[in-house]
């Protein structure tokens, strides 16, 4: 439930903070009439979303044996990649992300013409949506389908919320910090997703497994136990991993995090300079 829960709080903050910026730009430049095709374009990405993600789904419980191996080791490192991307995108553009929202709304305003608007928000909507209908598929692998969906639903509530909290505060709120703690927790997601989509393809030998179990710590910890189910839900933790995972999870991190941290610190020269 951890999981989706952030993973749905992360994707609707970001999407509610874009359509809010929208809305805001249309009401400085006093075209407020603009505001309902804002949400004519957020429900159609909604609906859209929602059909895809159920399709996914489907598909997914269609599968068995190898195909069914296949079709989750694919969903977990597309998830795990998508992730990667939209971590190093924010490090990259959380700093003008803001403006450049408010120059499309503006230039797209200027023609006197509705669908600009409309496709603007459902597209920023829809690219979010599509993006937690994969990141739920993968998470779900490792926990109960309903249990997924509960936490998704009350992350994307929660999103709702702050959205409307930051729309209608007067003054500006900074969610750095918030972002910065999700960054951490999401690049250890993902690097839990990347193992365990290697896990899968080793286990019908599409990619040597090496030693397996490479260690067994399960009189420790257990992956079965309470908290061993916790940690292999959050960060993809197994109490008896083959040596290819263990190799995957290390590389995952140490290619990953310099990289992010890469763009950090240009962007803070950036800014800087």
């Amino acid at each position: 439930m951890i999981p989706s829960f952030l993973l749905a709080l992360r994707e609707g903050l970001e999407a509610a903070l874009i359509i809010g910026i929208v809305l805001a730009t249309l009401q400085k430049i006093n075209r407020t009439d603009l505001h309902r095709y804002v949400w004519i374009g957020t429900g159609l990405a909604v609906i859209l979303s929602l059909a895809i993600a159920a399709g996914l789904f489907i598909a997914g419980s269609e599968f068995t044996g190898t195909s069914e191996v296949i079709f989750e080791g694919t969903s977990m490192l597309l998830a795990a990649g998508m992730l990667t991307w939209m971590i190093i995108w924010m490090q990259k553009q959380s700093t003008t992300i803001s403006k450049a929202v408010e120059t499309n709304a503006s230039t797209n305003t200027r023609s006197q013409k509705t669908n600009p608007i409309l496709w603007l928000a459902f597209f920023a909507v829809l690219r979010e949506g599509v993006e937690l209908a994969l990141f739920l598929i993968a998470a779900s692998v490792n926990s109960d389908q309903l249990v997924t969906l509960i936490g998704a639903l009350t992350g994307l509530g929660v999103a709702v919320g702050l959205g409307w909290l930051l729309n209608i505060t007067a003054h500006k709120v900074s969610l750095k910090k918030f972002f910065q703690l999700t960054n951490v927790l999401m690049i250890l997601f993902a690097a839990g997703l990347f193992a365990h989509g290697i896990h899968e393809f080793a286990e019908i030998g599409w990619i040597p497994a090496g030693l397996d179990p490479l260690y067994d710590i399960s009189h420790i910890l257990s992956k079965q136990s309470v908290f061993g189910a916790l940690l292999r839900s959050l960060f993809g933790y197994n109490s008896a991993p083959m040596m290819v995972e263990t190799i995957a999870y290390v590389l995952y991190l140490v290619g990953c995090v310099p990289l992010i941290y890469h763009y950090r610190n240009k962007k803070i020269l950036t800014a800087i300079n």
